[in-house]
C-alpha cells in the first residue's frame, strides 16, 4: 500500500502490542487499519482505570496514615494533661519532700 501523503512510498507494518500500525518511513506518518483504534482506546481505557485505582488506594493510604498520626497525637495530649503534675506552691513541693524521707 502507497502512503496518502507522500504518493510514491510503500507504507511498512509493525505490530506494537497486538495492535497493526502501517507507517511510512519517509513522512512518519501512521495509518490504522479498521479496529485497531479501538483497540488502543480500550487499551488506553484499562490503563487509565488501573492508574486512577492506584492513586485511590495510595490516597487512601495516605489518609489511614494521616489520621493515625492525628489519632496518636491526640492521645499523647491527652495522655499528657492526664498525668502531668500541677504546679503548686513551693511550700507544697517542701512537704511532699518531707514526706518522701519520713518527716512531718
Amino acid at each position: 500500500m502507497k502512503c496518502p501523503v507522500c504518493k510514491d512510498v510503500t507504507l511498512l507494518m509493525t505490530e506494537k502490542n497486538g495492535v497493526e500500525v502501517d507507517y511510512c518511513p519517509e513522512c512518519r506518518g501512521i495509518w490504522l487499519d479498521r479496529g485497531e483504534l479501538d483497540k488502543i482506546i480500550e487499551r488506553a481505557q484499562g490503563a487509565r482505570s488501573a492508574y486512577y485505582e492506584k492513586e485511590r488506594r495510595e490516597h487512601a493510604d495516605d489518609r489511614r496514615r494521616e489520621e493515625r498520626s492525628y489519632d496518636r497525637k491526640r492521645e499523647e495530649e491527652r495522655y499528657y494533661k492526664e498525668h502531668k503534675k500541677k504546679k503548686s506552691s513551693p511550700i507544697s513541693a517542701l512537704s511532699d519532700i518531707m514526706e518522701i524521707f519520713g518527716g512531718e
